[in-house]
């Protein structure tokens, strides 16, 4: 293949892809040991963890990686080893937070043990922290290839110590190493693998106005981002059993792969792509930018109706009987992933142009919309209520990401309307083949 902007593109998503996949299986199989390992209540407590580790980082994005992506000195050692400065400050101060949190999160639950282990599993902010720019550097280029090998290793040392572990101890404090070793390993992992310059603590007063200029909007974009990904936790946390919940987190685990899948091809492609081929520069541009939308769609959409339609059986084959609510919990939740598919990618147009303002709008319309819907379904419907709340929160969040989409002459008719006939055919089909499973789930979903 040649050096062209297809070419990279080609590399890049086949590279994406392969190292998604195979991250995707190692935790899968994980996943299966540890279920037969550890009781349900285990994941349930793990995915409150999370909830905090993931929103923390999330809460402090200042968007360092999009702006070595975009910025004409991402390639500047100074520009570099300021952001990579400001990334070493934040890990620091977000693990400080998680301390300050861990208490009031273990009252609010009523789980004593997160007083403990929130402090201990946020370390993994700190190791995140001295992540070497070199990361974002070869996702500015395309040059994904060496990055992807390195973290599916560190993805295999993590699960091969929780599986170890929990082996031993039989209890959630094996998620929590696991992670730990896996942070540990992936740092060191791209320190000594990754070529580029070594980062040394900098504070280049332009680097760190352009970064904090264009971070801000980004920074309360990933703050609404966090909630439109992680809410759904937070409010079943609140209203599930710990059981239940780790059931739900089962199910949530694998009809998330197509929209995991969607953003780790959007974060790493998209905003060079538009960067180099603006929509609205040239027909040619939209029209190169169609295929590659319906390429990319079609696959998603594709992966997550397999999941709509087998995912009773698929939980049956894979899973033991405690967690058999996971499928139909699959079944719907598939089915509402599907309706995020459709619109995703047009919102990173904003950020490749530097209108963080509003690509944060649109995050924040959606993080509303999805609490919303998933509150008022679970206190009405109860878990069945708050899974088809997403789907609804999904659609009422389109009108707005066309708007943003429409401003770049980015957004395309054509392929969402041919991508939403096809969904709402699956979606019709899923839920008649798994009706009596869905119908089982509404009346007993452990609110």
């Amino acid at each position: 293949m040649g050096n062209g902007l297809i070419s990279r593109v080609m590399r890049g998503s086949v590279v994406t892809v392969i190292g998604f996949g195979g991250g995707q299986a190692l935790r899968l199989a994980g996943n299966l040991i540890l279920t037969r390992l550890l009781v349900p209540e285990a994941f349930g407590l793990m995915a409150l963890v999370t909830v905090v580790v993931i929103g923390l980082k999330m809460f402090s994005d200042v968007g360092i990686m999009q702006s070595i992506m975009r910025s004409p000195r991402g390639d500047e050692p100074e520009f570099l080893n300021t952001a990579w400065t400001l990334d070493v400050i934040r890990g620091f101060i977000i693990w400080g937070l998680a301390c300050l949190m861990a208490w009031p999160m273990a009252q609010f639950y009523g789980s004593p043990e997160l007083q403990y282990i929130i402090p201990v599993a946020a370390m993994v902010l700190v190791f995140a922290g001295f992540e070497p720019s070199n990361v974002d550097s070869a996702a500015r280029h395309l040059a994904l290839g060496r990055v992807t090998m390195l973290d599916l290793l560190s993805q295999f040392v993590a699960i091969v110590t929780m599986v170890a572990l929990a082996l031993v101890f039989r209890s959630v404090w094996a998620l929590v190493a696991g992670q730990l070793v896996g942070s540990v390993a992936k740092l060191l992992l791209m320190h000594f693998g990754l070529p580029g310059i070594r980062n040394a603590f900098r504070l280049e007063r332009c680097a760190v106005r352009e970064l904090v200029g264009f971070g801000k909007w980004v920074f309360l974009s990933t703050v609404a981002g966090f909630l439109a990904l992680q809410g759904d936790k937070l409010i079943l946390g609140k209203f599930l059993t710990l059981e239940m919940l780790g059931i739900y987190n089962i199910g949530y685990f694998l009809a998330s792969v197509p929209v995991m899948l969607a953003y780790a091809l959007v974060g790493r492609m998209v905003i060079p792509v538009y960067r180099e081929t603006p929509p609205a520069a040239s027909r040619a541009n939209f029209l190169l930018l169609r295929r590659m939308r319906f390429s990319l769609t079609g696959a998603l959409v594709a992966l997550s109706a397999m999941l709509a339609l087998s995912g009773v059986s698929l939980v049956d084959l894979l899973y033991d009987d405690r967690y058999v609510q996971s499928g139909p919990i699959l079944v719907l939740l598939s089915v509402a992933f599907m309706v995020q598919i459709i619109g995703m990618g047009y919102d990173q147009i904003a950020l490749a142009m530097g209108d963080s303002r509003r690509f944060f709008a649109v995050t924040a319309v959606r993080s509303v919309l999805l609490l919303g819907c998933v509150l008022i379904g679970v206190m009405n419907f109860g878990l069945v209520g708050a899974l088809l709340g997403q789907g609804v929160a999904f659609v009422l969040t389109y009108p707005f990401i066309v708007w943003l989409a429409r401003r770049y002459g980015a957004w395309d008719p054509l392929h969402d309307a041919t991508m939403a006939a096809a969904t709402a055919l699956v979606a019709a089909l899923a839920l008649w083949i798994n009706l009596d499973a869905v119908a089982t789930l509404l009346n007993g979903g452990g609110v």
